[in-house]
């Protein structure tokens, strides 16, 4: 179960995206979402009814695209809108994933990410139209694809990339496999502009309080050219930037990777290996080089 406050304008997109984040769990578990209710918060009398009737018909067209099914749901009056679903999945218990990874394996990401950069950057119009549709349009993008490219590949283990950014997930499973994740920062896929955003200083509260979560276990090993510090310290901002409705995050080993990397390719995922899980060095759970 899964809602939140509108992130977009849109009442319409912003259905499709929450309803994109709850099915997101089901996916990363290795589960198929099947049943869907609506979780529906709004000002009674002061949101039009066709901007409630817009953020359902999105979650309901999302859900229709994954193959699942809207079963009923419930609502409020609140001061503030909030959408999302509660989902039910299932999946054989040989084909469940943890949120864990081993010794040895790879790391891929399956979308880009700065989406709480540039939807931030957004909400003081520092973006443009296309700018904004490619944020929006890669946070509606459903997990389902890179599920479906998981098929036939045996996986280490697997996550999705929510609230806690990139770095609190990934820390999650390295903490859950006793490693240490070697993330590369300049392999990571991310969104046109977020990296200058970032520069700005457009930045959410979310990311300071993910980097604080985690600063006892991550280390930096980066370049000390001062040409390259803003830059570097900037996509570093990414990584620990809050991401509503991201992609998954998926451990398998290198004997895997050319299967699951063309698999993902051909749903139109991204395919970038970020990272190796190597033996446990001490606390750290992280270490992210150049």
């Amino acid at each position: 179960m899964d809602f939140f406050p509108p992130i977009v304008d849109d009442p319409y997109m912003f259905g499709q995206i929450a309803a994109a984040n709850s099915l997101s769990d089901v996916y990363a578990m290795g589960g198929e979402p099947k049943l869907a209710m609506n979780l529906l918060t709004f000002p009674n009398g002061k949101l039009p009814l066709d901007a409630v009737k817009a953020i359902l018909e999105g979650g309901n067209d999302k859900v229709t695209e994954c193959g699942a099914t809207i079963v009923g749901g419930h609502s409020i009056d609140d001061k503030e809108p909030k959408y999302g679903l509660s989902v039910t999945g299932f999946a054989h218990p040989d084909d469940i994933l943890s949120n864990s990874a081993s010794e040895g394996s790879l790391l891929v990401i399956t979308k880009k990410i700065g989406t709480g950069i540039l939807t931030t950057a957004a909400k003081v119009d520092l973006l443009t139209d296309e700018e904004n549709r490619e944020v929006e349009q890669t946070m509606a993008f459903l997990n389902k694809y890179a599920w479906e490219a998981m098929k036939g590949v045996r996986i280490d283990g697997c996550t999705d990339i929510t609230g806690f950014g990139l770095i609190g997930h990934a820390a999650e499973m390295a903490r859950a496999g006793n490693v240490t994740l070697e993330l590369y920062s300049h392999k990571v896929p991310v969104l046109p502009k977020a990296i200058e955003m970032a520069e700005m200083g457009i930045i959410p509260a979310g990311a300071y309080r993910n980097r604080d979560y985690t600063q006892d276990e991550v280390m930096e090993f980066l370049s000390k050219d001062p040409l390259k510090d803003a830059a570097l310290r900037a996509r570093i901002d990414c990584l620990y930037d809050p991401q509503s409705s991201g992609g998954l995050l998926i451990a398998v080993k290198e004997s895997e990777l050319p299967r699951l990397t063309e698999q993902l390719g051909e749903k139109g995922c991204e395919t970038a290996v970020i990272g190796c899980f190597k033996p446990k060095k001490g606390k750290i759970t992280i270490e992210i080089h150049d």
